[in-house]
């Protein structure tokens, strides 16, 4: 094994046993969560059993469910619903994965093939599709209209924020402010839904400040995330590396160095932008520009500046398992390394 390998290995353990550490206080539920998600999606058309076998070996951290059941334990009186609400949003957040996947032609994600490179695109908007409407059909069956309000909105802002950014004509023209508002539709939103909706399962009181620490964390996971694209390799992230650039996305590492380039690296920047499918070597080029420009180094402020905003948010809610590990949460999405 070489030494890049035991890194990538030693980050990974150390990610899952935070990650472990802070499900803790909500192991038990969060063992049922993943059942009722296999309940609402089941079906009995062969081709959707072996699509959703092969969405069973991708099955992510369950992190957007854990937040539900940590949400919903914060006051001490965590409602059963918790449970099958985690796993309706946890359905939202396979189907939104499984669209994405083919609006971008991604092939890879977390190290496996995604449904549209393994089956097809079609495939994948199909089943995205079934994956929403399955979702909407547990909806109907827990009738909760506060619920379903919010799984609506975080539905409508995920889509949108997908248009907004296919939508964008002027790739390097995208600023700081534009980046904010598609990161908080595209990935806080599920984040704010999940807390929120925790809250509504049990700590009602305290729905404002925990949809505020939702969507700050969101905003922050996405920053990293961003970030990492840049920093780590395919064998730590499961997918290429620089695949953001090599998809021509701005982010915001890229968006804070392009004022200080000077102009010969901002041609760099445009050559790759412009080329249907940019070479490693122009990608590599890229990512040491953003480095040696600063843009890594103001991507982790930000990032930190989120996260410490979510852990404020906290403040109102009594002292208890569940609040520190929302408070640890935010530690583990700052420190993740996937």
């Amino acid at each position: 094994m070489t030494p890049s390998a035991m890194t990538s290995g030693t980050r990974s353990r150390a990610d899952a046993a935070a990650l472990r550490e802070i499900q803790a206080p909500v192991r038990e539920r969060l063992d049922l969560v993943a059942g009722e998600l296999w309940r609402i999606v089941a079906s009995d058309l062969p081709l959707v059993l072996e699509i959703n076998a092969h969405l069973a070996g991708m099955k992510g951290k369950m992190f957007r469910p854990t937040l539900v059941l940590l949400a919903s334990a914060t006051a001490g009186c965590a409602q059963e619903r918790a449970v099958p609400v985690a796993a309706a949003l946890e359905t939202l957040h396979l189907a939104s994965l499984v669209h994405d996947d083919a609006v971008d032609h991604s092939v890879l994600r977390r190290g496996m093939p995604t449904v549209n490179a393994l089956f097809s695109h079609q495939h994948a908007v199909l089943m995205g599709d079934f994956l929403y409407a399955r979702a909407l059909t547990e909806l109907v069956r827990l009738n909760d209209w506060d619920v379903a309000r919010i799984f609506a909105d975080a539905s409508t802002q995920i889509t949108l924020g997908e248009m907004r950014q296919l939508g964008a004509l002027d790739a390097l023209a995208f600023g700081e402010s534009d980046y904010d508002q598609l990161i908080r539709a595209k990935t806080a939103s599920l984040f704010r839904a999940a807390t929120e909706l925790g809250a509504l399962c049990g700590a009602a009181a305290y729905r404002a400040p925990l949809a505020r620490y939702g969507e700050r964390l969101g905003m922050a996971f996405q920053v990293v995330d961003d970030l990492l694209d840049y920093t780590e390799d395919a064998e730590v992230t499961g997918k290429p590396s620089g695949l953001d650039l090599r998809e021509h996305k701005v982010t915001l590492p890229l968006i804070a160095a392009l004022p200080e380039f000077d102009a010969a690296a901002r041609r760099r920047v445009e050559a790759l932008f412009a080329a249907p499918d940019p070479e490693d070597a122009q990608v590599a080029e890229v990512v040491d520009l953003v480095a040696r420009h600063g843009g890594l180094d103001y991507a982790r402020r930000r990032g930190e500046v989120l996260a410490r905003e979510a852990e404020e948010a906290l403040a109102p809610l009594p002292e208890s398992p569940a609040r520190a590990a929302l408070t640890d949460a935010v530690g583990y999405v700052l420190d993740r390394r996937a």
